[in-house]
């Protein structure tokens, strides 16, 4: 048995504002940041458990002190009763006594839980020496879903129509991992969107990403003015061409009339989706415009703070594609609570990435859905952004437009060295 001798976190930001990288119609200045945690034990192996919460610069270190408050009590403690029953280290953080009253289940407290429990997780697949997707995929459905809190869903979906659903992607799974490590899994980019960049850098990256990376969708941020969205999106469709897709962003901008009034705007550009039209708590809000701009589907989800409201969202069918954010929610369980409620609802899942270390992370779980719950990937992409890559010591691989699954064990989330001695804040420098 091994003890947890330290759990540290840190501050890491990155001065993305400068280029205007990850600019939109509502967050025009971000610094991509990320408050990371590293937990390490006496074990002679060395490994460490890595998780992280993406932010976009100011309040970074309030997500930091929350990571550091919930985790002391796990110092000391043997690794092992958690690695073995996952449940526990949900139960203990989430449904802990005291704590529970900063959410329930939603703010900054539950997305320090999440880096936590993806630090677990991390640390357990390095101990199985496979990538997080595989040792998902892997494990016996029954004691996957035991390690899931179905606490308020019960009446969408119950622990066995899980463990069904976990069953039956079990025949052919094989196959689609043989699949996946030829091919790898459809991805699409919005490193050509960004609000801020000048319509030449957008019709050249645009260019770049479709022809040259073999992207087949590419997405742009809309909604601080129609005439420049109208304007844009056409030079994008003459950039890249008749056979690849379009999609827009307005990230929350929009009032539900205006979405939908503005929305009807982009009929001729036949969208992919809109994404994130209005308030991610909206649910009668999203459920109106999706029905008032169908057949453009309305995919949201980045920004939804628990399985409860993903499961309102679904009831009400709100929207048609599902997005999923992988330190949004409370880690890894959290996620595949959400890949098996848009199964049991027929919904695909379109995962948000568009943040320093989310295409690492979120991968493992759109790949382990593949192989596992939908077992197909119609309609399913995985969000691509062209930066921040190089900070992490297993950077996502794009080969054709297509993510190539992570070899390395782990979540893929661990950055190198160099880069967490250049971009550690200091408040006030």
């Amino acid at each position: 048995m091994s003890r947890i001798t330290q759990i540290k976190t840190y501050d890491f930001r990155f001065p993305t504002s400068q280029s205007l990288s990850g600019s939109d119609a509502m967050n025009p200045d971000p610094d991509y940041s990320s408050a990371y945690v590293e937990i390490s034990t006496d074990a002679d192996d060395g490994h460490t458990g890595i998780g992280f919460v993406f932010t976009i610069g100011r309040g970074n270190d309030v997500v930091c002190k929350a990571i550091e408050s919930l985790s002391q009590r796990f110092i000391g403690q043997e690794i092992e009763p958690y690695l073995d029953n996952m449940k526990r280290a949900w139960d203990d953080l989430v449904h802990d006594s005291q704590l529970r009253w900063l959410g329930p289940e939603k703010g900054v407290e539950h997305m320090a839980i999440g880096a936590v429990l993806n630090a677990f997780w991390d640390l357990k697949a390095k101990r199985a020496e496979v990538p997080l997707w595989r040792l998902l995929a892997e494990m016996d459905p029954a004691d996957l879903v035991a390690t899931l809190d179905f606490r308020y869903l019960t009446d969408a979906l119950t622990p066995e129509e899980a463990i069904s659903f976990l069953k039956d992607g079990k025949r052919g799974q094989q196959e689609r991992i043989d699949n996946l490590l030829a091919h790898g899994y459809p991805g699409y980019s919005t490193a050509a969107g960004w609000l801020g960049y000048s319509d030449d850098k957008m019709v050249r990256l645009a260019k770049t990403e479709s022809q040259d990376k073999g992207f087949q969708l590419i997405k742009l941020k809309v909604g601080q003015n129609l005439d420049d969205d109208l304007r844009r999106l056409a030079l994008a469709r003459e950039a890249i061409g008749p056979n690849v897709r379009l999609a827009v962003d307005a990230n929350q901008v929009w009032d539900v009339p205006q979405a939908i009034d503005w929305i009807k705007q982009f009929h001729e550009f036949d969208l992919a989706f809109v994404e994130e039209p209005t308030s991610p708590d909206d649910v009668l809000g999203h459920a109106a415009i999706a029905r008032a701009v169908d057949p453009i589907p309305v995919a949201t989800g980045e920004q939804m703070q628990s399985r409860i409201l993903y499961k309102q969202f679904l009831q009400a069918n709100a929207f048609g594609i599902m997005q999923v954010d992988a330190t949004r929610v409370a880690g890894p369980q959290e996620l595949l609570i959400e890949y098996l409620l848009a199964h049991k609802f027929n919904k695909p899942v379109v995962p948000h990435a568009g943040g320093v270390g989310l295409c690492e992370a979120v991968q493992h779980f759109a790949m382990f859905d593949y192989l596992s719950v939908s077992c197909t990937l119609e309609n399913r992409l995985i969000e691509y952004v062209d930066n921040q890559h190089e900070h992490f010591v297993d950077p996502v691989v794009i080969k054709n437009g297509n993510y190539m699954p992570p070899l390395l064990p782990g979540n893929s989330c661990e950055m190198t060295l160099a880069s967490t001695e250049k971009y550690l804040y200091t408040p006030g420098a």
